[in-house]
Parts: C-alpha cells; structure tokens; sequence
C-alpha cells in the first residue's frame, strides 16, 4: 500500500506530487533542488552549496520515514552543466561516503527555477 512521506525540514511540494512515497520497503524521494525551507533560492551560487542545500533537503525527506543516506540504494543527479560533475561529486562524497549507493549523473537542458542540480534517490527501509 503507497503512503505519502512529508516533511517541514525540507521544501513542500508545489504541484501534483508529493516529497517522498513509499511501499513499506521501498522509498522514492521527488526531485530536491537547491531551495531552503524558508523559500530561498540558492540558484545563483556555486553548484557545491548547491548541491549542499539539495542533499540537505534529500536527507530531511529520508528521515522523515526513518531512513538514513546509509539506506539510499540508488541516486540520480540532474546538472544543467555536466562541467559542473567534479565540483558536485565532492560535495557529493561528503553525504555518502562509506558504501555509496549506486547512482546515474546526467545533464538536461534545464532543472526547475533555474537551478544547477537536482536529486532524486530511492532507499530501502527493511
């Protein structure tokens, strides 16, 4: 049975979709992009603090349910410069170091509000 997750430690969801669903053994997360829970948009600083606010909000939605980035099974990055893929990788590394899920990088012509990154992920919660 799908149950909805959310959270006020990260960004509400603005349109038809929801922050997180889960199954009960699985966890989707929506797309987080650089935006504070205050409604700042950090569109315009470097991809890291970026990529920083967008795992910070990836991390509220996990533990909302109970999860950890220890449970991210797998984990899609959005760029809009696949330049930026260092940049963001190291910042990245910080949030999952030990284990890391598996995870797909790509670049897309354009990400919501303007943004450098957006991530996605999906965990496990047995």
């Amino acid at each position: 049975m799908k149950r909805i997750i959310e959270t006020d430690d990260a960004p509400a969801a603005v349109g038809a979709y929801s922050q997180a669903t889960t199954d009960g053994s699985l966890l989707f997360t929506a797309g987080q992009i650089p935006l504070t829970t205050d409604g700042e948009l950090l569109a315009d600083e470097p991809i890291e603090a970026q990529t920083e606010q967008a795992l910070d909000n990836l991390t509220s939605v996990l533990e909302a349910d109970g999860a950890t980035a220890e449970d991210v099974l797998k984990v899609t990055v959005f760029l809009d410069d696949i330049d930026d893929f260092e940049a963001m990788n190291e910042t990245y590394a910080e949030y999952f170091d030990d284990e890391p899920p598996a995870r797909s990088a790509l670049e897309v012509a354009a990400l919501p509000k303007g943004v450098g990154v957006e991530i996605e992920a999906v965990a496990t919660l047995e």
